[in-house]
C-alpha cells in the first residue's frame, strides 16, 4: 500500500513538472496593435492675421499681439520706439499711439513698458518687459479721457 501510494505520489509529482516545463518553454505572448499606421496630409498653414480697420479693437487683438510678439522675437530689448514704429510700419496710425517711458528718472532702463493704440474707439495696449512676465496685449475701453494709458507718458515725436 505504501508502495502505490509513493508510486502515486511520484507520478503526480512527474506530471506537474512536465506540465510546469510545458508551459514554462512557450514564449511570453506579445502584444501587437491592429492599428494600421495612416498618413495625414500635412497641415494647412496658418495665414498671418492682417489689420482689419472696419472691425474692432477686440477683433484686431490677435493683429496687434502678432506684431508686437514678431517684433519681441526678432529684438527680445525692443524699447518704446521700436513697438511704435513696428504698429506704424503694420498699418496703426502713430497719431492714435501713447508710450510710457524707456528709462527711469535716474537714467536706467525701464522694466516694463507700455503702449497703446486708440482703434476704432476702443485700445489695443501691450505691454513689455522683465517684470511684466513678458508680452502681454488687450483690448479695452477708452478712459474716461480718452486716452488709453493712465499716469504721464512720453511723446511720439519721431
Amino acid at each position: 500500500m505504501r508502495a502505490i501510494r509513493l508510486w502515486c505520489a511520484v507520478g503526480i509529482l512527474s506530471l506537474g513538472l512536465s506540465l510546469a516545463g510545458c508551459g514554462g518553454t512557450s514564449p511570453a505572448p506579445q502584444v501587437t496593435s491592429n492599428a494600421v499606421p495612416t498618413s495625414t496630409p500635412g497641415a494647412t498653414p496658418i495665414p498671418d492675421p492682417v489689420l482689419q480697420p472696419s472691425l474692432s479693437a477686440k477683433e484686431n487683438l490677435g493683429y496687434f499681439d502678432f506684431v508686437n510678439k514678431r517684433l519681441i522675437a526678432a529684438n527680445p530689448n525692443a524699447d518704446g520706439r521700436a513697438f511704435v514704429d513696428a504698429l506704424v510700419a503694420a498699418g496703426f496710425a502713430k497719431a492714435d499711439m501713447q508710450l510710457t517711458v524707456d528709462k527711469t528718472t535716474v537714467n536706467l532702463v525701464a522694466n516694463s513698458i507700455q503702449f497703446s493704440v486708440k482703434f476704432n474707439g476702443a485700445c489695443l495696449i501691450g505691454q513689455s518687459g522683465p517684470d511684466s512676465g513678458g508680452y502681454h496685449g488687450e483690448a479695452t475701453s477708452l478712459l474716461s479721457t480718452g486716452a488709453c494709458l493712465v499716469g504721464q507718458t512720453r511723446p511720439i515725436d519721431w
